[in-house]
């Protein structure tokens, strides 16, 4: 049975318990990771919060999984008599949101073991579809639920036309309208989410991650900070990941406001936003087809008859480069570690050669 206490609010199960065993073996206790900071993390055990370092040896088998992220169940020493903690281990991910920047040399886990994406963009400006497309992908890739949130619906002019603008690309998922400050649409929102169920908020700056996140608990815990009137954008309000017990049993992550969204491998994500240019390309003659004039091509007839949004599909397009080029640099990545291993191996048997050599 799971371990009675404080963990079991987070989201602690026998599964969980199972998965964990080599672990307490070894002496170690289970804890969540609730808040991610730059020197380190805050973690919720039996015990209760304790401040944890991760070990030497995790941060280098975390290169290829990336390091430990909000929402990890981790196994962990503590120091009871200064309430800190390292961290050893993780277990496996259910479910994982992960990015790539240009500035990252290795995933950045901005949420792990989710099971609900809210995306969320606000009604108080253009709405931008091609941001909206490229959250859905990644929020479908880390195989949580994603549900579209339409903040601020009280700032909008014609709210209805917009839901019905963000439903047509969104497929199956829901598209979910809110205003916190009046109070609309929070029971239908925070009612996809069960107890003991994890939920992330992703979505740029000044969209209302915070504002909602303090609608959920019912107090100011989230600073905030006003919108600046020039571009209806909000300054840096969160500035670390965190992981909140609602009132309802969920929890809820709030991140920073992310100005760049990078897929790593987000083919399957990609695929279930653009499903419709995808069968579209089904239907062309050739199997090959490039989709740039030849004959009997679906998507060609698509985009000239209207039934293709040219912008849709330039933003398809765009997606599938950066896929490619980042699947390039992993392989120019894994070829690199290669090479240096292989010439260790050679300089330690020539070393060994020497050596033996000289002995003789």
């Amino acid at each position: 049975m799971a371990p009675a206490g404080l963990i079991q609010q987070y989201g602690w199960s026998d599964a969980l318990a199972l998965e964990f065993a080599p672990h307490a073996a070894a002496g170690h206790v289970p804890g969540r990771i609730v808040v991610q900071q730059r020197d380190g993390y805050l973690v919720l055990t039996d015990e209760g919060e304790m401040r944890a370092k991760a070990s030497g040896r995790l941060l280098h088998e975390a290169r290829e999984v990336g390091h430990p992220g909000v929402g990890d169940w981790v196994a962990l020493s503590l120091n009871l008599a200064q309430r800190t903690s390292t961290i050893h281990a993780l277990l496996p991910r259910r479910t994982a949101f992960v990015r790539r920047a240009a500035h990252l040399r290795r995933p950045q886990i901005l949420a792990a073991n989710i099971d609900v994406a809210f995306v969320v963009t606000s009604m108080n400006a253009d709405i931008n579809p091609r941001r909206i497309e490229r959250y859905l992908a990644a929020a479908w890739q880390s195989g949580a639920r994603p549900v579209v949130v339409l903040t601020k619906s009280d700032l909008c002019a014609d709210p209805q036309a917009q839901v019905a603008q963000i439903a047509a690309l969104a497929g199956d998922c829901p598209v979910l309208m809110v205003s916190a400050r009046e109070g609309l649409g929070l029971p239908a929102l925070l009612a996809q989410v069960a107890p003991r169920e994890t939920c992330v908020l992703i979505g740029s700056s000044g969209v209302g991650k915070s504002t909602l996140v303090n609608a959920f608990l019912g107090e100011d815990r989230m600073q905030m900070q006003a919108i600046r009137v020039s571009d209806d954008q909000g300054r840096h309000t969160t500035s670390h990941r965190q992981l909140v017990l609602l009132p309802s049993g969920a929890l809820i992550l709030d991140t920073p406001g992310i100005r760049e969204v990078g897929l790593i491998d987000a083919d399957e994500g990609a695929s279930v936003v653009f499903d419709d240019i995808e069968r579209l390309a089904h239907d062309c003659r050739f199997n090959d087809c490039s989709h740039t004039g030849e004959p009997g091509c679906a998507i060609g007839a698509a985009l000239q008859d209207g039934t293709l949004d040219p912008a849709r599909w330039a933003h398809f397009q765009k997606l599938g480069s950066e896929m490619a080029a980042l699947e390039e640099k992993a392989e120019r990545t894994a070829k690199d570690v290669e090479r240096r291993r292989l010439a260790a191996l050679q300089k330690a048997y020539r070393t060994s050669k020497k050596d033996a050599r000289g002995g003789a």
